[in-house]
């Protein structure tokens, strides 16, 4: 009875935050390639929903509409997440990567570049100084508590003053200030119009080991970050090569799977991730420095002096670690959380 009343609940969360422009999308393509009724799709994700956790758009985004119920059971969706990371991730434990700010000065020496508040930023005129005179010639302001790529904007320091920063983080209502940081050549030569990260999911398990749940390199294709929410790619890296070993893949489910960078031309499938062992260890060695989160996946960058942390993701997403694969891997996660509560 509770899980009906939660999934009930569920459903009205999902559709006071559907983005509707995209569900009538995602209705009308998928209306067109399967001939089923747009209101028959309607419902059959309303009710998908509610059977299996997850939430409308998840529907189509992993091709409900043509797997079996065994299959459909494999896939994690939104609810399911939900309900996942609270275990793992404790409400009392998470500001510290909610927060960028807070998340800097715990996981500093994890970091290649350089963070500050607003208020450092304010009260110290040496910092612009500092980041205006830096090789990239770009600046980065962001809100702390910002999410899939939203509320990031890049400033260029050619007659940039002081005051016009401090201007711009008022007006945006952001409180950060970043160096803009200056990717590897390779990364840059294969998806040249923003810094791509890559993301490495751990999990720690109940002797407290680490245990790689998957990664995968983000990318960048028209848009000046690599998040797949903003209309960029993912794709699967193998564990223990570095190389991108399936094509990128969008979460708009209209657009095909990508071999060949769309803006570069360069390959995507064989490329060998910079650095990729010295990646794996950094993400490594983060999960095992605050075990009071135990369930995250990292944002991390490769520069030709190393890789650094971005973020820390206590609410990982699900899309990243299941559609470059095209599996749903719910049992992976599952066999941790019952291991976790024996």
């Amino acid at each position: 009875m509770k899980k009906a009343v939660m999934r009930v609940i569920y459903l009205g969360y999902y559709f006071k935050q559907l983005d509707w422009e995209k569900y009538r999308h995602f209705i009308k393509y998928t209306s067109k390639e399967t001939k089923i009724p747009g209101p028959v799709l309607v419902w059959k994700s309303m009710w998908n929903s509610m059977l299996y956790n997850i939430s409308l758009l998840e529907y189509f985004q992993f091709h409900f509409y043509r797997k079996t119920k065994e299959e459909k059971e494999k896939w994690a969706g939104t609810g399911y997440m939900y309900e996942f990371q609270r275990v793992m991730n404790p409400m009392s434990s998470r500001d510290i990567l909610d927060d960028k700010r807070l998340f800097f000065q715990r996981y500093r020496k994890f970091f290649v570049h350089e963070v500050y508040s607003d208020k450092e930023f304010y009260e110290d005129p040496q910092i612009f100084e500092k980041l205006k005179n830096a090789v990239s010639g770009k600046i980065v302001i962001k809100a702390s508590d910002g999410k899939c790529g939203a509320q990031v904007k890049i400033l260029n320091t050619d007659g940039l003053t002081r005051e016009k920063v401090i201007s711009q983080l008022k007006e945006d209502k952001y409180d950060m200030v970043e160096e803009f940081i200056i990717q590897h050549s390779e990364l840059t030569r294969l998806a040249p119009k923003a810094v791509n990260t890559v993301r490495i999911f751990t999990q720690l398990n109940d002797k407290d080991e680490v245990e790689i749940l998957g990664c995968r390199q983000r990318l960048s294709v028209y848009s000046n970050v690599d998040n797949l929410a903003a209309g960029n790619i993912a794709a699967p890296i193998d564990e223990k090569t570095g190389k991108i070993i399936g094509p990128g893949v969008y979460s708009d489910i209209s657009k095909e799977p990508e071999t060949v960078h769309p803006v570069s031309g360069v390959e995507i499938v064989g490329f060998q991730v910079p650095l990729w062992k010295e990646c794996l260890a950094l993400a490594k060695e983060a999960a095992l420095f605050d075990k009071t989160n135990r369930s995250i996946g990292w944002d991390i960058v490769v520069t030709e002096s190393g890789p650094g942390l971005i973020e820390g993701n206590h609410d990982w997403c699900k899309l990243v670690w299941q559609l470059p694969v095209d599996t749903g891997m719910k049992s992976t996660l599952q066999a941790h959380w019952d291991q976790y509560q024996k």
